[in-house]
């Protein structure tokens, strides 16, 4: 598993007669990190599926993800690559500085509804259904618009969102995290360290020595910095990986449970459940079933 380059403050930058950036990415290139900025970002995974990290989020991805991520919330998209493997045009991302909108709104009073939208969206917001779908259709046409129609395209997707009912919120209230740009690095190492052994034995005192900390220190840095504790940060990814080894392959669940770092079924069972309320057995029937009505 790939967790690209180092954490950082990312610097979006627009030109001077620019609103809002638009922009297509492939993957991975060197921003595909866990990051965070003062803009808020539209962000539409068009080809790729993948573990999604927005604040305290933890949760996948797939084609037609469309998410909303709000100022100074960290975030990371994660797709597994091969070295060299590159996905051409997995992201497309639409970036904008708040207070632009909030300076207009003065000028023209239509745009102050999208206050407590921009508010919504500092928890991070994942849409569905029709308005994910009609979204998609938007965000695509803008590729080609400049100008007038291109910013008047941005305000009909904008409104298409703050009047939409079809989201969930990713991040919790209670998340908040130390945004100096060294916590950051620290904890987009000790992200890769998990990730890249999430099959192996993770020790506490291995990783906080990674981190330069105590483990005390480091319990306390990672809860907050990531909003779980670090066992339980561990298991929701040992429980993503296995959810996708049962939805795309064969392998016995007992054999799963190996892969994916746990030492005994029972452990494995009992987390399974608890985090998604169904047996491994369940979910592998279930993913099935969805994909066959899918290809039906």
């Amino acid at each position: 598993m790939r967790l690209a380059g180092q954490a950082s403050f990312e610097y979006v930058l627009t030109s001077a007669d620019e609103t809002f950036l638009w922009r297509k990415d492939n993957y991975p290139w060197v921003r595909n990190v866990w990051n965070f900025h003062p803009e808020i970002e539209i962000h539409l995974i068009t080809n790729a599926s993948g573990l999604l990290l927005v604040g305290d989020h933890i949760g996948e991805f797939g084609p037609g993800e469309l998410t909303v991520v709000g100022s100074n919330l960290p975030h990371d998209w994660v797709t597994q690559v091969q070295p060299g493997e590159l996905i051409e045009g997995r992201d497309i991302v639409i970036q904008f500085h708040p207070d632009k909108l909030r300076d207009a709104a003065t000028l023209l009073p239509e745009l102050g509804n999208c206050t407590e939208f921009l508010k919504r969206a500092e928890r991070g917001l994942s849409f569905h259904s029709g308005t994910r779908e009609r979204a998609t259709r938007m965000i695509h046409d803008m590729e080609t618009l400049s100008g007038i129609a291109k910013l008047s395209a941005f305000l009909g997707l904008l409104d298409v969102l703050q009047r939409s009912d079809e989201y969930h919120v990713l991040s919790s209230q209670t998340f908040s995290p130390d945004l100096e740009y060294g916590s950051a690095d620290t904890l987009q190492r000790v992200f890769s360290h998990i990730l890249a052994n999430i099959g192996r034995e993770i020790r506490l005192p291995d990783v906080a020595a990674l981190a330069g900390m105590s483990e005390s220190s480091f319990s306390r840095f990672f809860k907050r910095n990531s909003g779980h504790t670090f066992t339980d940060h561990i298991n929701k990814l040992r429980i993503w990986k296995a959810t996708q080894l049962l939805a795309q392959s064969d392998m016995p669940v007992t054999e799963i449970c190996f892969e994916v770092g746990y030492m005994n079924i029972s452990n494995f069972n009992r987390t399974f459940l608890r985090q998604h309320h169904m047996t491994p057995s369940q979910y592998r029937k279930m993913a099935s079933h969805r994909l066959l009505k899918r290809d039906a």
